[in-house]
């Protein structure tokens, strides 16, 4: 649905999960009480029963995984596929904000989501602008689960897509410091084909999100081919701003993802 900042034109969603007044079904099951201008509230009560009827899995329209576990690090400060001059959502500032751009229907791209409607009441769109006003924060939560650190991950792990994705993204339980992060630290390579080949490095910037620096994104410079691929880090080069290391291996590099494009030859 709220295919935010993605293409969700190519998605079969038909207002499922959507009452006639285009209110979430079921609206207070989803969460504890009403829609409110809150990350989690919005995610339990329109992002899950609604938007991840399309945008859920490997091949999610324009790897924009809208379940609670990967949709906050792919939407806060990542640029649009459809419109590369937008972000999908830009705190502070809800007009230009691609996801509200869709769930109201003026966006210069595609169709007006949810595809097809029923489409979402003003009411609830004005709680979704609300908390991009606000900055759009992450809601507060309990204290990390001990080696719980890389929470957010598209592609998934494994997955096998049917398109190249446009970047990778990570998304980390802590502010990562920056000043670490390069395409040294964290290189995306092409895996060979046959046993005993050899990996080659794919020329990709790897940046910290700025609105959002617990996310890490990487854009690969020239469209991906068919073929598998792993994104790999140094050991312990990845860190919070206190130095701590949000990841680490016994030694050498580490494997964040791996993940295949189109079938086995």
């Amino acid at each position: 649905m709220i295919v935010s900042t993605l293409a969700l034109v190519g998605c079969a969603g038909n207002g499922q999960g959507l009452d006639n007044n285009g209110r979430p079904i079921g609206e207070s099951s989803g969460g504890s009480g009403p829609l409110t201008a809150d990350f989690t509230s919005i995610q339990n009560h329109v992002f899950t029963p609604i938007c991840t009827v399309c945008h859920a899995g490997a091949n999610a329209p324009q790897g924009l995984r809208l379940d609670s576990t990967n949709s906050y690090d792919l939407l806060v400060g990542v640029r649009s596929n459809e419109v590369s001059s937008l972000l999908r959502v830009k705190p502070g500032d809800p007009d230009h904000s691609y996801l509200i751009q869709k769930i109201e229907g003026h966006a210069a791209v595609g169709a007006r989501m949810p595809f097809g409607g029923p489409y979402l009441d003003q009411a609830t769109i004005d709680m979704i602008r609300q908390w991009i006003t606000d900055g759009a924060l992450r809601s507060p939560t309990a204290t990390d689960k001990v080696g719980f650190t890389l929470t957010a991950m598209s592609p998934g792990p494994g997955d096998v897509l049917a398109e190249a994705p446009a970047n990778l993204i990570l998304g980390f339980t802590h502010e990562l410091d920056r000043t670490r992060i390069d395409g040294s630290t964290v290189e995306l390579v092409a895996l060979p084909v046959s046993p005993g080949g050899q990996a080659r490095a794919v020329d990709a910037t790897v940046a910290v999100i700025d609105a959002n620096p617990s996310a890490l994104v990487v854009t690969p410079l020239v469209p991906l081919q068919s073929g598998r691929y792993a994104l790999q880090v140094r050991d312990g080069a990845i860190t919070d701003l206190s130095g701590a290391a949000l990841l680490s291996g016994s030694s050498g590099d580490s494997t964040l993802m791996t993940f295949q494009i189109g079938t086995q030859p």
